[in-house]
């Protein structure tokens, strides 16, 4: 018996360690859940084919798809996890509706469609009996909540938060919270940019189970105390967040009261009297408490410092005057021996009073960033013995760096944007434990050397950037006793010589030494500092030669512009998200295009550069592309079809001044994304296609300019909607000006469409990341005023219409006046006829107006007197007449601005208007019409002296002629006949001239 048991045993732990247990096996797909998937994902919108798995796989377990799990032993589909499908930003997030098929996952328990653009809540969604997770966070849903909600018994977490994106429309709408008590199994909900209008904070009827509730931005209605009828299950929830609503201060006391586990409470930009309750000293539960940005001007409730296990207040963004001094004071009951993190950023304190009286033994971090302390900082503080992070920016801070060492367990200090001078305190280098260090945009004076750092072997970040006159002299031979994870060093005198203390920093994740003075060779050594490398920037720096091969793996950014490389760009660099290298001399970048395998670049600027030849036709490399710049180069030929490879995510592409020829390929209507296209300044030929306005439905800026197009403008064209500056000028284009120009809607209303500014993000954890967040601005060559100008920050402020120097033909439209939010109107040098637009007016934003040499007549609008935004005017070279419209603006530009049209008169031409010689004596109301009384007697005296010395020229002039007459015959024959033929003439030119003026009588 024993033999068969040791027998039986053995058999089993052999069954075991062979793995063949149930729990080991790969699950496999349930046939009804795989086409409940295929079917209800079936509509959902997929441009970035994340589902491709599902449909193109040979692998029909649906188990192995990605975005979902199934359980091991049942099968059974049990999770649904979309919160990563956004990894090239929203706009590549699957969205549109989910099909009702998906309730055949009735053992689904985790569905996380957070990140992505799903537009309503299905009704459906009460069908799933076994979900305990739900979230929608981060999408642009609308409608009306669904009751359904109530029937997810099971549910413990529910997030509704809507896309921030869209919390100007609130069209996610509760009508009640009813369902809300039915969620038993409820712990956390959180719902933010709703519209509770309907439904407001006081029907919430809070299960007992729910322990964290976060309602936020939602319109709450402005309710007081009086008006909740919470449950007494409030008394289980720890976590409240109610931020951006409309509550009364005595809705805080009654949260205090009713919530008796309260330990964190977030109530920011959300009080409606100014003033904070001071009902707070018996809530010992609360250890958190945010009353941020509510704009409060009362001063600091002296309640919160009762609080004994307060350890996190939060009173930044507030209105809170005064001196630090008097905010301490409030707050030094009990909460300041358990005090830990004290915001106080945002407000307006004045005065820096730091006594060593009420010290706050445990506080660990103190932030008075954005105030407006002035004057010197104490040398020593003893009232913070513990503080480890001390912010103190953009104040007005004057003197010297203070002495830092009173704070000897200091780990963070940023003190930028402030106006210290004088030199860096020795200090900094005896602080252990310090482990970044940011005193930029200051003006620091001086020289500083390694002794400023050798004694901060912890240090990982330093910024002493925008010190313009500080200079750094370290050792060439120094080692530091750290290693840094970011370096930023911007305008500061760094060189001449590349800093050689570097190659000994090998843990580099960012490094800025732009702006700083360094020429010559980049080093050998660089490379190997490189491979950690996810922040590069030494543009606006003299380094020259061919750029070293740069070891950098999934790099975010690189920006080694206007410097004086040359040579071939190194397909290295094709693995860099961003990669500016504009304004050197690289002849070729081939190798970076068709060497890279898998490019990852999103932003390529090489503009300003001596690129050559042909563009390369390897585009395919590059999926995710979404700005290409390059401009002002020496590229020549036809666009290869490969570059609309990367159609999926290109929102720029700037091929401005190169000498590219041929017509625009039609492969281009592919890149449905685009929103600045410039082709300016080439040789492209043939008509614009209309595929343009028919595709490219999204362009906010297209510039044509200054190529070969002929042809009239396509009517399609008219489909750009959203279109700010378009720039046709400078081509062969004919036919008359569209009618439905009046459809570019954002010309003609006030909608902002902005350039594509594409927001970089890097690594949130590291230090310094304030240096880490930057955006690609769109620059664009702009004809201003009849000069080129380059324009990025107001870019999307700007709108443009020019279709100047072409040969078009007929009348301005009316419809130009239909385009009122126009800041600049260029329609010259074309063959246009009729008269300006009476309505011309409406344009009241107009800073320029060009209508110069065309074959304009009639008169000027009155209306263009009352555009008083108008800075340049030009109409000469037309066939206009009558009087110049007296306004503030008309009278202001230059005669230039109306030469060539013989027929205008009044000021400020000299020319007078018929009727003007008779009124010596004006009324006042005349006067209003044409100039000033001052103006008028100024004019007359100028015309005294006019005639006097028509009068003595005459006279002088008289007698030299009349006595050559009498002394030379042959002079007196020549003379006689020479008056008979002008006497024909005049007779002539008096008929032509008095039709004239009976004509401009007649008008007046």
């Amino acid at each position: 018996m024993i033999v068969v048991a040791l027998l039986f045993l053995l058999a089993s732990t052999a069954h075991v360690l062979s793995g063949d247990t149930g729990q080991n096996k790969e699950p496999q797909c349930i046939e009804k859940e795989k086409k409940a998937l295929l079917i209800s994902f079936k509509g959902v919108v997929d441009p970035s084919d994340i589902l491709s798995s599902w449909t193109n796989s040979s692998d029909q377990n649906c188990c192995n798809w990605s975005h979902i799990t199934c359980d091991t032993k049942t099968n059974h589909v049990i999770k649904i996890d979309f919160s990563d499908a956004q990894l090239f930003g929203r706009d590549y997030a699957i969205g549109g509706e989910i099909g009702s098929s998906l309730v055949e996952l009735r053992h689904l328990e985790h569905l996380d469609l957070s990140g992505n653009n799903f537009v309503r809540i299905p009704k459906f969604i009460g069908s799933f009996k076994e979900l305990t997770y739900l979230s929608l966070a981060g999408n642009p849903i609308s409608g009306t909540i669904p009751p359904q909600l109530g029937n997810l018994t099971k549910l413990r977490s529910l997030d509704l938060s809507r896309d921030y994106n869209y919390d100007y429309d609130r069209t996610l709408i509760a009508d009640n919270f009813a369902w809300l008590s039915h969620l038993t199994s409820l712990k956390t909900f959180t719902m933010t940019n709703a519209n509770f209008t309907r439904a407001g904070l006081q029907s919430f009827k809070v299960p007992p189970s729910l322990s964290s509730l976060g309602v936020s931005n939602c319109l709450l209605p402005k309710v007081d105390s009086s008006s909740l009828s919470f449950t007494n299950s409030s008394n289980f929830i720890e976590t409240l967040r109610l931020q951006g609503n409309s509550i009364h201060p005595t809705v805080i006391t009654w949260f205090l009261n009713s919530c008796t586990k309260l330990v964190d409470l977030t109530i920011s930009n959300s009080i409606i009297d100014g003033s904070f309750p001071d009902s707070f000293g018996n809530k010992n539960s609360l250890s958190f408490v945010a009353l941020s940005s509510n704009e409060v001007e009362t001063g600091v409730p002296k309640s919160l410092g009762n609080l004994t296990n307060l350890i996190g207040l939060d009173l930044s963004g507030n209105n809170f005057g005064g001196t630090l001094h008097d905010i301490l004071e409030n707050l030094t009951g009990s909460a300041k021996f358990s005090m830990e993190i004290l915001y106080l950023g945002g407000n307006q304190l004045g005065g820096l009073v730091l006594d060593d009286e009420n010290t706050f033994p445990s506080l660990r971090e103190l932030y008075l960033d954005y105030n407006q302390l002035e004057g010197t900082f104490p040398n020593r503080i003893s009232r913070f013995p513990n503080l480890r992070v001390l912010k103190l920016d953009y104040n007005q801070l004057t003197g010297s760096l203070p002495d830092l060492s009173s704070m000897p367990n200091l780990t963070s200090f940023s003190a930028r944007y402030n106006k210290f001078n004088g030199t860096s305190t020795e200090s900094i280098g005896k602080l252990d434990f310090l482990e970044t260090l940011d005193v930029s945009s200051n003006s620091l004076t001086g020289v500083v050397s390694e002794k400023l750092v050798q004694g901060c072997p912890r240090l990982k970040g330093l910024d002493l950037s925008y010190n313009s006159a500080l200079m750094l002299k370290f050792k060439s031979n120094w080692v530091p006793p750290f290693q840094l994870r970011g370096i930023y060093l911007i305008s500061c005198k760094l060189g001449p010589q590349f800093p050689s203390w570097l190659k000994t920093q090998s843990n580099l994740f960012s490094l800025d030494i732009s702006s700083s003075n360094i020429s010559g060779l980049v080093p050998n050594w660089f490379s190997n500092i490189t491979s950690k490398l996810n922040y590069l920037n030494m543009s606006f720096n003299l380094l020259h030669n061919t750029l070293p091969y740069f070891p950098i793996l999934g790099a975010d950014k690189v920006d080694l512009s206007f410097n004086q490389f040359q040579g071939s760009i190194p397909p290295s660099l094709s693995n860099v998200s961003e990669v500016y290298l504009s304004n050197n001399k690289f002849t070729n970048f081939r190798a970076f295009l068709c060497e890279a395998k898998s490019g990852t670049t999103k932003i390529l600027d090489l503009s300003n550069n001596q690129l050559s030849g042909s563009l390369p036709d390897c585009w395919g490399n590059f999926q995710y592309l979404s700005v290409v710049d390059l401009g002002n180069n020496k590229l020549s030929g036809e666009i290869p079809s490969s570059v609309s490879l990367s159609s999926r995510y290109i929102q720029t592409l700037k091929l401005r001044h190169n000498n590219f020829s041929g017509k625009l390929p039609s492969s281009l209507k592919n890149c449905t994304e685009l929103r600045v296209l410039d082709f300016g300044k080439n040789s492209f030929k043939g008509t614009i296609p209309s595929w343009i306005g028919e595709s490219l439905t999204s362009l906010v800026f297209l510039s044509l300019k200054s190529n070969k197009f002929y042809g009239s403008i396509p009517l399609n064209l008219c489909r750009l909607s959203k279109i700010q500056i378009l720039d046709l000028s400078s081509n062969d284009l004919s036919g008359g000006i569209p009618l439905c120009i009046k459809n570019f809607t954002s010309m003609a209303e006030n909608n902002d469409y902005p350039m594509p500014i594409i927001p970089l993000q890097y690594d949130p954890n590291f230090l310094l990341a304030f240096n880490n967040i930057d955006e690609y601005d769109n620059i664009a060559s702009i004809m201003w005023k009849g000069a080129e100008y380059d324009y990025d920050k107001i870019l999307g402020l700007l709108r443009i219409l020019d279709l100047s120097s072409n040969k078009l033909t007929g009348e301005i439209p009316i419809e130009v006046t239909h385009l009122v939010q126009l800041v600049q109107l260029n329609l010259s040098r074309n063959d246009l006829s009729g008269s300006i637009p009476k309505k011309i007016g409406s344009l009241t934003k107009l800073d320029s107006l060009d209508l110069s040499r065309n074959n304009l007549s009639g008169e000027i609008p009155t209306s263009l007197a009352k555009v008083s935004s108008l800075n340049y005017l030009d109409l000469s070279n037309n066939h206009l007449y009558g009087r110049i419209p007296t306004g503030t603006q008309l009278q202001s530009f230059n005669a230039s601005s109306y030469r060539m049209n013989l027929g205008l008169c009044g000021p400020p031409l000299t020319s007078s208007c018929p009727g003007d010689e008779t009124s010596r004596d004006p009324s006042p109301s005349t006067r209003d019409d044409h100039e000033s009384y001052d103006d008028d007697n100024e004019t007359w005296f100028d015309k005294l002296w006019f005639y006097i010395g028509i009068g003595a020229g005459f006279t002088i002039g008289f007698c030299g002629v009349c006595g050559n007459l009498l002394v030379f015959s042959s002079l007196r024959v020549a003379y006689f006949r020479f008056v008979e033929s002008l006497g024909d003439w005049l007779y002539v030119m008096i008929a032509v001239k008095w039709a004239a003026l009976r004509r401009k009588l007649a008008w007046h």
